[in-house]
């Protein structure tokens, strides 16, 4: 049975689900949006973030062991990454990752704590065993289960967009130049924790190098071999695997 716990949880990606659908329609429509919605979007994800922190490390605890092992914890990222973007000046195309995360724990949430309130569930698949889920949540969880992965990678390039984004921002002074030096080593830690972030990464850089190759400049092919090796030094300390359940996944 589901707590008041998980109830709050859900209500979290329900709201940040809402809030950005209103926030991106009036983008589209070309209407003035209040950044009340934007900060409302990032309440949501906080709560849920904060829930899902609380159950995977517990209380929190001041000494060097914990704050390491909540560091590392992929949930704990995203939770001080929303809390960054809500204390922010918006930047919309900041919450694509959170809305996709939000999407596929509403869907799973309601296959499997409001579904079964208000639908009947199907006959049993043996004489002796459990009804089976009503077809409709069964159709939702194969969606799911189907859709996850592209869902994950569209995530993983979307980061990389995002830091494009605020770097270019804070060369034209859109955003803080906090804004892609916190974003860097966000994205240092996704690589690490993620394999769908190390596939965008690969395909984007062997993207580049096309594309510089086939310039036939060698002072840009130069450029480009030496910020690919400062980024490498940068990124190249091994981190400790993560701690928890992955950020995509959850509960």
């Amino acid at each position: 049975m589901a707590t008041t716990q998980h109830y709050l949880w859900a209500s979290g990606h329900f709201i940040l689900l809402l809030c950005a659908l209103r926030y991106f329609f009036a983008y589209a429509t070309f209407h003035n949006v209040s950044s009340i919605w934007y900060k409302a979007c990032y309440t949501g994800a906080l709560l849920s973030y904060a829930i899902v922190c609380q159950k995977s490390l517990g209380i929190p605890q001041l000494n060097a062991a914990y704050v390491k092992k909540a560091l590392l914890d992929e949930n704990v990222q995203y939770f001080l990454l929303a809390f960054y973007w809500w204390s922010s000046k918006p930047i919309a195309i900041t919450l694509i990752p959170y809305m996709i995360f939000s999407l596929f724990h509403a869907l799973t949430f309601t296959r499997t704590t409001l579904m079964p309130q208000f639908l009947p569930p199907g006959p049993p698949a043996t004489a002796d065993g459990p009804p089976t889920p009503h077809p409709l949540a069964k159709r939702l969880q194969v969606w799911v289960k189907a859709n996850y992965d592209t869902a994950m990678k569209a995530v993983a390039f979307a980061e990389l967009i995002i830091f494009v984004r605020v770097l270019l921002g804070a060369l034209i002074f859109r955003n803080s130049i906090m804004s892609p030096i916190s974003y860097a080593h966000f994205l240092r830690q996704r690589w690490y924790h993620s394999n769908f972030t190390r596939n965008a990464v690969a395909y984007t850089v062997a993207r580049i190098d096309a594309t510089v190759d086939g310039q036939g400049n060698a002072a840009l092919s130069n450029v480009w071999a030496k910020g690919k090796e400062l980024v490498a030094r940068w990124g190249g300390s091994t981190l400790a695997p993560a701690q928890g359940p992955r950020a995509g996944a959850a509960r």
